[in-house]
């Protein structure tokens, strides 16, 4: 499984060469729209599709949003393999870049596998752990897959999309049901199922979009091209909940970028690694090389009794019943009795020692570079205001030590970080802590 080599090795020249190459582009859309291939599909489905999109920009600002997380690093896995950029927007299609995305038909992930095709494709399944919802395992498993169709289908990227969309047989068949009746056996003329034969022009109507947004009047967030994220080894299973500390990031914002991971801590069988933000790849290395192997994990069991409910519960152990929810994995409130409940009990503090020294490295990679003091004008938002620096509305509130819903005034100053600054609060942590 590829991801990010913490390895001190000198690159290769074809790597330094690589690297030159995507750092000519002013942002990722840019290095999107530099690789697309594939020939353009015209007709109704795809103006329908198209207009679609164009008439729904909360929806697709949304979409983009949840992208900025997880889109350079599929990028850069599309590039390796020489693939048509389109596919780099497939799980736009597909999940619309929601990594815990589930369907009526069991498929999940931002690539949508189906537990059969994940299980063929090598992506782990258990209690603890889901590869088809890991950003890096079902990134991999999705472009083999892919790999594998477009061989099937001799190198014709809409059979191989189509393939993806309704399974490999169903396109063989319906292309020798043509082939014996002496039809075309190309993609727009299979008569396939309504969903796979929107499928392609959908993901070619996205793909124009990106080539010219400005023709359609649509607003591309603004996304670096550059890693959002870092792999960092655990060597063993770790509580997120801990790490959280290590490092100063939201749990929430952990289990957006390590959404494999369906309970409070890692699989004790591994995968026994982690992904953080780049800027607090350090602080994790520096806080798991001093943190003591009885404070990894923080979590017991509880078994369902009678009269238990999920606010009773988490009364009684002091955690908010959202937290108890995302750790369980539960998609509601309901309990049957006998249940096995995991516990993450990692709000309890860690060793002053550990959080210093965590503190100390991720401060040294925050204060590169000072801030933009920007002055709130009439009519901005927080939104608006991370958008024109291209930066998250949860770092400009930590930055500032405000909340999300408070009211902004008119000329109030914000301190905004430009170039990787910090992603959590500039106050050093309490000594008592």
């Amino acid at each position: 499984m590829a991801g990010i080599n913490l390895s001190t090795a000198e690159p290769t020249a074809q790597a330094q060469a690589n690297t030159l190459a995507t750092n000519n582009y002013p942002d990722i859309w840019a290095r999107i729209r530099a690789g697309f291939v594939m020939k353009p599909l015209d007709g109704p489905l795809v103006d329908r599709e198209l207009k679609w999109f164009v008439n729904n920009p909360e929806y697709m600002q949304r979409m983009m949003e949840r992208a900025r997380l997880y889109l350079y690093y599929i990028v850069d896995e599309v590039q390796k393999r020489k693939m048509p950029m389109e596919i780099a927007l497939l799980p736009a299609i597909e999940s619309a870049y929601k990594p815990h995305a589930y369907s009526r038909a069991r498929a999940v992930g931002l690539w949508q596998f189906m537990p059969s095709t994940g299980r063929l494709y090598g992506l782990k399944a258990n209690w603890w752990y889901d590869g088809r919802r890991d950003v890096q395992a079902s990134t991999q498993a999705a472009l083999d897959y892919l790999q594998k169709l477009h061989d099937d289908f001799d190198g014709d990227w809409e059979l191989a999309l189509a393939a993806y969309n309704a399974g490999e047989g169903k396109v063989a068949r319906m292309m020798e049901y043509n082939r014996r009746r002496g039809l075309p056996t190309d993609y727009e003329h299979l008569r396939l199922k309504r969903e796979t034969q929107h499928y392609v022009p959908k993901l070619l109507a996205m793909a124009r979009i990106v080539a010219d947004p400005a023709k359609y009047g649509v607003k591309l967030a603004e996304i670096p091209n550059e890693p959002y994220f870092a792999r960092v080894d655990t060597d063993s299973q770790v509580d997120l909940g801990v790490v959280a500390k290590l490092v100063d990031v939201p749990v929430d914002d952990l289990h957006d970028i390590n959404p494999g991971y369906k309970r409070w801590a890692t699989d004790p069988n591994g995968p026994h690694h982690l992904l953080v933000p780049v800027d607090k790849k350090d602080a994790l290395i520096a806080g798991l090389s001093n943190l003591p192997e009885s404070d990894r994990v923080q979590w017991r069991h509880h078994k369902v009794r009678r009269g238990d409910t999920l606010s009773v519960i988490s009364r009684h152990y002091g955690l908010n019943a959202k937290v108890l929810k995302t750790a369980n994995n539960l998609h509601s409130s309901m309990l049957h009795i006998g249940q096995d409940l995991l516990i993450p009990i990692s709000a309890r503090p860690l060793s002053p020692a550990v959080v210093r020294t965590a503190y100390r490295s991720s401060s040294r990679a925050a204060f590169r570079g000072e801030p933009v003091i920007h002055r709130v004008r009439r009519g901005e938002t927080l939104w608006s205001i991370a958008r024109r620096y291209n930066v998250l509305v949860r770092q400009i509130t930590k930055w500032n030590l405000i909340r999300v819903n408070d009211v902004l005034r008119l000329g109030q100053r914000l301190k905004v970080w430009t170039n990787n600054g910090p992603t959590a609060s500039i106050e050093a942590p309490d000594s008592n802590s």
